[in-house]
């Protein structure tokens, strides 16, 4: 597959006019799955249309994979209708719970990282593979604070979820970046870590920094263009390991398309550059 079918957008609400009008050329789309459960509302009706033009993604933010309690049966039927009616080209999900005792929080949670918690996703991973009939993709998080209980690296988490369930990863490479200033390890450490053939996606975004009393914080808002060093960590993930899937994510003061679709031309130009340096040092 071409390099310029394998980049895509997130697709947005406020952008579907753009891409129902005027068809620009993207390899595929990736959406926020829960904003698209109510068959026969607007949206639904916009996206089966785009269907017919676009390869679409399922990205979903509601699941609470890391929750102990057990998987909200009405939010995975939904979830199964949807992906029976689109037939996505990947579905995926995050690594993070936002539900305890039936109350949902508006965010995404961060895990401890212990074989109590692992035991829990795996559960809740293998439960919604075997309900959907089909592998899931899950997403690295980004964070802001660690548990002092954890026993394991977060990477390390999410090599054994993807051995013990053999669902995908979605590589966010922001997320790495972000987490890596924040928790204070070494980026290339964390990729290192990861078996590129599970690697089924790679998500490219922004982040804002923040001031607080104890100093720095990066966090993942999706609400900038992506930054140089994840440019970098790009451009040595595809160099070292190929290109797959890779989707320009911007969710907050959302810009133009065109700013998302010039962001997703220079992820194809970093990508075949990468690719050509990578050929010319195996040659030399």
């Amino acid at each position: 597959m071409s390099i310029e079918n394998q980049v895509g957008v997130g697709l947005r609400r406020q952008h579907h006019d753009y891409f129902q009008q005027n068809r620009p050329d993207i390899g595929w789309l990736e959406i926020h799955s829960e904003n698209y459960f109510r068959p026969g509302s607007v949206s639904h009706t916009t996206l089966m249309s785009l269907r017919e033009q676009y390869p679409i993604s399922c990205h979903g933010v509601g699941l609470s994979l890391g929750s102990v309690d057990q998987l909200n049966p009405a939010h995975l039927a939904q979830l199964k209708t949807l992906v029976d009616a689109v037939n996505p080209i990947l579905v995926s999900e995050h690594l993070s719970w936002s539900s305890v005792d039936g109350q949902y929080f508006n965010d995404l949670l961060p895990l401890p990282y212990t074989e109590e918690a692992l035991d829990v996703f795996c559960r809740n991973v293998s439960q919604t593979q075997d309900y959907l009939g089909r592998q899931l993709l899950v997403e690295n998080p980004s964070s802001y604070l660690s548990f002092s209980h954890s026993t394991m690296p977060e990477w390390e988490f999410l090599v054994e979820v993807q051995r013990r369930t053999q669902c995908g990863l979605l590589l966010d490479l922001n997320n790495i970046h972000v987490s890596a200033f924040n928790h204070g390890f070494d980026s290339k450490a964390y990729l290192e870590a990861i078996d590129p053939t599970t690697v089924q996606e790679i998500h490219l975004a922004g982040y804002t920094v923040s001031s607080t009393d104890s100093g720095e914080i990066w966090i993942d808002t999706h609400s900038r263009p992506v930054s140089e060093p994840v440019w970098h960590l790009y451009h040595y993930w595809v160099a070292k390991h190929g290109m797959c899937k890779t989707l320009i994510e911007w969710d907050a003061d959302l810009p133009e398309p065109d700013v998302l679709l010039n962001e997703a031309q220079k992820a194809r130009d970093i990508a075949s550059e990468a690719l050509t340096s990578s050929q010319v040092e195996s040659a030399s």
